[in-house]
């Protein structure tokens, strides 16, 4: 490439990235004149950003673009004039005209090839708009010089205040610098870990204390000493040295209390640095929540005229500062809610004016910050949400039965709305229909450690509340223990933290619940989950994690809670690929490393353990705690009578007791749980005890089960049938009584401790 290609390739490069930055003021300015069509300092703006491009083109030597900005001025100027009253056809034009800039600006060659021709439509459509719409003392067909005359002086009286622009943009520009994502990322990845070294100086600094509190320790027992031995016959050459201990050990309290002053001032210091560092860092990848807005004013807009509704959209907070990943992922939920809100909410101006309502609807999106995190409101005027037609489109979409509809509240019916495939719609357009929308908004949302809710008021509207972090670089999280091992919950993804006594844990269909908020919540434990041993249970209770997605609710069950933590995010390093269960690293105040969950492979993780059956009972260590370990036998009989006569004579005599109702019902727990002896009978619902036996036997893991039958059936071929299925001991219950049963258990299992 030659100099002057190179020299002209960069041209056009600052071309493109102006026709952007002047595009978008174009789109704004535009807007506003829409509502507003005199307001002087939009007309002005817009006038310096066609005339600024006009000149930016020619410079590059593109005629195209030179030729579009200048009739879009004439257009404006006439305006400014009060020669025309700019109306929605005016604004689409120049709208339009802004659009071809912009595409002028990113393909140079496009509007001498196959964009020739839109190109002169455009120009037609807008020299023909530039007709003077009021003549008032103005002539309205003025010569052909005069016009020219007239642009040049305009011209003229412009060169100044654009050279001045000009000037000033250059100033700024040399002010700013253009630092790649990488180097930031690279930037604030070692202020945080600096951060977090200096936090380590804190155990470090009471370690220093207890050394200096072991030196005055030391200090009075050499002075004991001393003095006991004061008026003995005592070696003065001893004496001397214990005057000589006793002075290096004051200096050396002396040394030590000095460098433990600057010790202090120096971890104060640095850590106050190290904090300022890191803030500075992570405000360098903030930018104002406007920056996601482009374009979207303009999206409402045109959608809205193309529904044949008059939409606009006001923006409360735009200079609130976001993270830049934050920023760039949010904008494709706050386009399906834009869009949303024009096609379902707001309503065609007639109706609109049936209504009471101004014809115009409007959106309105504000922003602000709270408790560390961005909350965003997104709310229109239009009609809500019909409750009744939601209810019938869950029924006829069958996902509820009629009788299960009518009894749903309004927050049950609304989050039908964020279930994928779901639509209220009858007929698929290009604007929705399909049902893909405020599903992908939620999940978008999830993926930025967030939530979003909406609420409606039936006639005047809906709003929809999204809460995401400021930053993904921290996270504000639960830190918990599972297999001695820290690992965080992200806070936005908990329900709630609970705390269980045993007592509190029922077994339904071989798995573990208890009740919550008037449902069973399934439990599961963590260790399991994360495949690691399981550690001891406080004593106070199991601390539980609650994490729910849809109608999805379990409690996971941790060993310790530590606290809430801000904890700075680590990535994991790119070549292990994507860890189950695993979203990032981080370090905690002491540099203890902490593994980041990610919740919703959580659930995809708790739903391969239940659909395998293998869910290990929670509660097992704690109880295996206490001393030494209490035999298990499982009781499984569908007489409630017989069921509790077993359980209580084995509980008294220290077993540890689980019952089921039915075959079907033990095999569950089986698979679910440890037991060091099955007891079932034969005679049951779903799955009879011979059936139960012979899956026990057949089971690589259970095949070695102790098992004994307590049946009514007392005949030979009875037995015989039982023990030959695998059964180890079979008991008639004619002839039941509680020390044949506790012997056969004992000579079985032996005694319940052991």
């Amino acid at each position: 490439m030659t100099p002057d290609q190179m020299r002209d390739a960069s041209l056009l490069e600052l071309f493109r990235l102006e026709a952007e930055a002047q595009t978008q003021v174009l789109n704004t300015g535009l807007l506003v004149l829409e509502r507003h069509p005199s307001q002087a300092d939009q007309l002005e703006a817009c006038m310096r950003a066609a005339h600024s491009l006009k000149g930016a083109a020619r410079i590059v030597g593109l005629d195209a673009g030179v030729r579009v900005a200048h009739v879009m001025e004439d257009l404006l100027e006439a305006a400014r004039h009060g020669h025309l009253i700019l109306q929605p056809d005016h604004i689409d034009a120049l709208l339009q005209g802004s659009d071809l800039l912009l595409r002028i600006g990113a393909d140079a060659d496009w509007a001498d090839s196959s964009g020739r021709e839109v190109v002169d439509t455009l120009l037609l459509r807008l020299q023909g708009q530039a007709v003077v719409a009021e003549p008032g003392p103005v002539t309205p067909a003025a010569p052909v010089s005069a016009t020219v005359a007239m642009a040049k002086e305009t011209e003229t009286h412009d060169e100044e205040p654009a050279a001045v622009a000009a000037e000033t943009a250059a100033d700024a520009r040399a002010r700013v610098l253009r630092v790649s994502a990488e180097r930031l990322d690279h930037l604030l990845d070692i202020s945080s870990k600096s951060l977090v070294e200096f936090q380590r100086i804190k155990p470090l600094t009471e370690s220093l204390q207890r050394l200096r509190r072991l030196q005055v320790s030391a200090s009075r027992a050499l002075d004991v000493v001393r003095e006991s031995v004061l008026d003995t016959a005592l070696d003065p050459q001893a004496h001397a040295m214990l005057g000589e201990a006793r002075q290096l050990l004051g200096e050396c309290q002396q040394m030590l209390a000095r460098h433990m002053t600057e010790f202090d001032e120096f971890g104060w210091q640095g850590g106050q640095r190290a904090q300022v560092m890191y803030d500075a860092a992570l405000a360098s990848r903030m930018r104002p929540f406007g920056d996601v807005l482009a374009g979207q004013a303009r999206m409402v807009r045109d959608l809205g005229r193309s529904l044949g509704k008059q939409v606009r959209l006001e923006v409360e907070g735009e200079n609130t500062q976001v993270d830049r990943d934050v920023l760039e992922r949010l904008e494709a939920p706050l386009t399906h809610l834009l869009r949303n809100a024009v096609d379902h909410g707001i309503e065609l101006a007639e109706l609109r004016a049936r209504l009471g309502k101004p014809e115009e609807g409007c959106i309105r999106l504000q922003a602000r910050h709270h408790a560390g995190m961005l909350l965003l409101e997104l709310s229109d005027d239009g009609m809500g949400v019909d409750l009744e037609r939601l209810r019938d489109a869950v029924v006829a979409r069958q996902f509820a039965s009629a009788e299960t509809a009518a009894r749903l509240t309004e927050e049950e019916l609304l989050a039908f709305l964020f279930l994928p495939g779901f639509s209220m719609r009858e007929q698929v357009t290009e604007v929705s229909g399909r049902g893909v929308g405020l599903d992908a908004v939620q999940h978008m949302v999830r993926q930025l450690r967030g939530g979003v809710r909406m609420e409606q008021r039936q006639g005047q509207g809906a709003t929809f509340h999204l809460e995401v972090p400021l930053t993904l670089s921290v996270v504000r999280s639960l830190v918990v223990e599972v297999g001695g091992e820290a690992y965080a919950f992200p806070l936005a993804h908990i329900d709630r933290m609970a705390r269980l006594q045993p007592e509190d844990i029922v077994q339904l269909e071989g798995r573990q619940h208890f009740w919550h908020e008037g449902r069973h919540v399934g439990l599961v434990s963590g260790s399991q989950i994360l495949q690691c041993a399981e550690g001891q249970h406080e004593d106070e209770g199991i601390p539980v994690v609650l994490i729910s997605e849809r109608d999805s609710c379990y409690g996971i069950a941790v060993e310790r809670f530590i606290g809430e933590r801000t904890l700075v995010v680590m990535p994991l390093d790119p070549r292990l690929g994507k860890v189950q269960d695993l979203a990032a690293g981080a370090l905690l105040d002491d540099g203890t490393p902490v593994l980041i969950l990610d919740v919703e492979d959580l659930f995809q993780s708790i739903g391969k353990l239940l659909g395998s059956g293998r869910l290990e009972r929670v509660d097992r260590a704690s109880r295996q705690g206490a001393g030494a370990r209490r035999k298990r036998v499982l009781v499984v009989d569908d007489s409630l009578t017989v069921r509790e006569l077993e359980r209580k004579l084995l509980h008294g005599n220290g077993y540890d007791v689980a019952v089921a109702v039915d075959g079907m019902d033990g095999w569950n727990a089986l698979r679910s749980e440890h037991f060091d002896l099955l007891i079932t009978d034969i005679d049951m619902p779903r799955m009879d005890g011979i059936e139960l036996v012979t899956l026990v036997r057949r089971d690589n893991r259970l095949q070695s089960l102790p098992v004994m039958v307590v049946s009514y059936k007392d005949r030979e071929e009875d037995r015989r049938r039982g023990l030959d299925a695998g059964a180890d001991y079979y008991l008639a219950k004619a002839s039941f009584h509680d020390e044949a049963l506790l012997d056969a258990v004992v000579m079985l299992i032996g005694d319940a401790q052991g």
